[in-house]
């Protein structure tokens, strides 16, 4: 009795020991498989960001590339749009390549210098981009509100006047940081913008982004009223000068048809006379179409307002939905720390880099004078290379 007495403490503890390796051994397996898959999760996050990081350095470049090569793009306005790339084009090799970096490792590697470049990039090239945008709209909305007197005034110098203005208040936005920036002794594990200062908070997200789309509304919202105008009075059919083609077509053997074409001021829509002298083997038919050239004009016009007009709709629709989320939180943050979440921060900033991908797309695809030096470009360098 003793004897098994003294076995049951001993067989209890052996049991106690043997539970607790199995224990140990569980939370090893768990915490290497946790550790599988968040490398799996940073090495497709890494990929993804990466990935629109080239996509946007790319097609900017593209873009730039297309304006300086096409003598046809050298005119005020693609200069806006060509320094529009050129601003995004430094977002995605500035900006873009360090914030991947940080948004994966979420740990801040590269030093108190660094940080405040950084920064630095990143404030003064994303609101300069937004301005951008709205130095875009106002040279549109000058050219359709005063197109006879604007042609006059829109020239290279007051484009680069234009663009002057756009990264002089870009840097006036980011240059208030590094006034109360306090330098740190020990190791800087994180880079963020101080937003203890709310008065800061509220200038730079209101001169980045409020404002601006204010703006952009307003412009916008004009330049569609325009637009309208333009299609209603195109849509009217006013009589104007008509075009008469004659084609000749004939059965003979070795002929070829002869068409001609004079302008008159009356007509049909479509006659056909046959030469009633000829044989059932050889028919000379002439065909007669008239066509109202001006009206053709107009419609040609109005098709053409329509598109730009939604391509207005679908770069400030872009635009908003980039932004909106980024700039909503960072006044939020500003006076409720507590709300703070990183993963959720870094999907709004992110969101806010895609529009510079988005641009050229969007600027590129709607213009068919892009589009055709755009292939023409391509081709080449497929010829080069």
């Amino acid at each position: 009795m003793e004897r098994a007495s003294q076995l049951k403490p001993t067989s209890f503890i052996y049991g106690e020991f043997w539970n607790m390796s199995t224990n140990d051994t569980n939370v090893n397996v768990t915490t290497e498989g946790e550790e599988e898959d968040s490398l799996a999760f940073q090495a497709g996050l890494a990929f993804t960001l990466s990935l629109i990081t080239f996509a946007t350095t790319l097609s900017n470049a593209f873009v730039i590339a297309t304006i300086y090569q096409s003598r046809k793009l050298h005119t005020p306005a693609n200069f806006l749009i060509a320094s529009l790339a050129l601003t995004d084009l430094l977002v995605s090799v500035l900006v873009m390549p360090i914030s991947a970096l940080y948004t994966v490792s979420q740990t801040w590697t590269l030093g108190q210098v660094m940080c405040d470049i950084w920064l630095s990039s990143d404030i003064t090239c994303c609101t300069a981009s937004i301005l951008h945008l709205c130095v875009i709209a106002l040279d549109r909305y000058w050219a359709i509100t005063d197109a006879v007197e604007y042609t006059k005034k829109r020239t290279p110098a007051r484009a680069a006047g234009m663009i002057a203005t756009a990264w002089v208040i870009a840097i006036s936005i980011s240059l208030p940081p590094f006034f109360w920036r306090q330098v740190k002794t020990d190791e800087v594990t994180t880079c963020n913008v101080n937003t203890d200062h709310i008065f800061y908070t509220i200038y730079s997200t209101f001169g980045a982004f409020y404002i601006p789309t204010l703006l952009l509304i307003a412009l916008y919202g004009r330049i569609y009223v325009e637009a309208r105008k333009r299609i209603l009075k195109q849509s009217s059919n006013k009589p104007g000068k008509r075009l008469t083609s004659a084609h000749l077509i004939t059965n003979s053997p070795g002929t070829h048809s002869v068409a001609s074409t004079t302008s008159l001021n009356y007509g049909t829509n479509e006659a056909s006379s046959c030469d009633a002298n000829s044989s059932t083997a050889n028919v000379n038919h002439v065909k007669v179409i008239v066509s109202d050239a001006l009206l053709e004009k107009k419609r040609i016009s109005a098709a053409r307002e329509r598109k730009a007009t939604k391509t207005l709709g679908i770069i400030l629709g872009a635009y908003i939905i980039c932004w909106l989320p980024f700039f909503i939180y960072t006044l939020v943050v500003s006076v409720c720390a507590s709300c703070f979440y990183p993963e959720l921060f870094d999907i709004f900033t992110w969101l806010g880099y895609l529009n510079s991908l988005i641009n050229p797309i969007i600027y590129t695809m709607s213009n068919e004078d892009f589009k055709k030096a755009f292939h023409k470009l391509i081709r080449f360098r497929c010829c080069r290379s």
